[in-house]
């Protein structure tokens, strides 16, 4: 079985050694074994369990809220209910920052046009003075 350094763990993650040790000090690992002298040995199931909570960091999800989940997942079968229902939750707040990304989007898009026509008229008046040229149209 493959293990890990916190070094290790964080470069494979993509993360800092000092957001292991603060996930650590924070609860969101108690799953990591230690050595006798203390060292961190990280398992690939270990891993795993860091990208699910980096994925809940992304959603915007609060420490204290990912550590709930921890302590469901540690509970075992009795938690089945709360860890799918904040899933649930976490797919909906996803669902909403996608749909205010893609708003997002569309006024960028319609920027870059906006000033890419402006470049190619070589002023912005053509905005102003209603003279944009649609190919293929009138």
């Amino acid at each position: 079985m493959k293990t890990y350094s916190i070094s290790e763990a964080a470069k494979e993650l993509h993360l800092t050694v000092y957001t292991l040790r603060y996930y650590d000090k924070e609860g969101l690992i108690p799953f990591v074994e230690r050595t006798a002298s203390g060292t961190r040995v990280f398992k690939e199931s270990d891993i795993s369990a860091l990208k699910v909570i980096e994925c809940l960091k992304l959603t915007g999800m609060p420490i204290k809220e990912i550590k709930h989940f921890i302590d469901w997942c540690s509970e075992g079968d009795a938690t089945l209910q709360q860890r799918y229902d904040m899933f649930l939750e976490r797919k909906a707040t996803v669902e909403a920052q996608m749909e205010d990304l893609r708003k997002t989007m569309e006024v960028i898009e319609h920027k870059c046009s906006y000033y890419k026509t402006a470049l190619e008229a070589g002023t912005e008046e053509i905005h102003k003075a209603g003279k944009i040229k649609i190919p293929g149209g009138s």
